[in-house]
């Protein structure tokens, strides 16, 4: 009499196939879910760097072209930047004039933006600060800030 070995052997092949097959597409998901990720972690930054370029490039114009941030000049001003009029206030400490506002856009995206002028350095600091999102809680909100520092008042 012959005694068929081979049972249960297909069974253990199938399953062991099947175990191959479900780990490999668990790694392409979570590669691709990382990826997907990324992505939305540089769109939210290039957001974020675009609205600060915008702030920086609005409080230049103002400075060098409109002549609106005089430390001789009155406190509040208004100016319109991103499509939007603006209140901006005027800040005097020792030695340093400061001009600070907000743009909030319709889509969402915030920008602070920051003027300061040191009297005894004759020097202007411009600091702008972009967000993807409004929402300051959002566990997700991106911020990117640029600087530029250049003589004169």
């Amino acid at each position: 009499m012959i005694k068929n070995t081979t049972q249960g052997f297909t069974l253990f092949i199938s399953i062991l196939v099947g175990s191959l097959m479900l780990s490999i597409g668990f790694s392409i998901f979570n590669l691709t879910f990382k990826e997907l990720l990324l992505s939305a972690s540089a769109r939210d930054s290039q957001i974020a760097f675009y609205a600060a370029d915008t702030g920086l490039e609005c409080a230049l114009y103002y400075d060098q072209k409109e002549n609106v941030f005089i430390i001789t000049g009155p406190g509040g001003v208004s100016i319109t930047c991103g499509g939007q009029t603006v209140s901006v206030s005027k800040v005097i400490r020792p030695g340093v004039h400061t001009w600070e506002w907000w743009i909030d856009s319709s889509s969402g995206i915030c920008t602070k933006i920051e003027v300061n002028k040191y009297t005894n350095l004759e020097q202007t600091v411009i600091r702008s600060f972009g967000y993807n999102t409004c929402t300051s809680d959002d566990p997700r909100r991106t911020e990117r800030g640029l600087r530029v520092i250049y003589n004169g008042l």
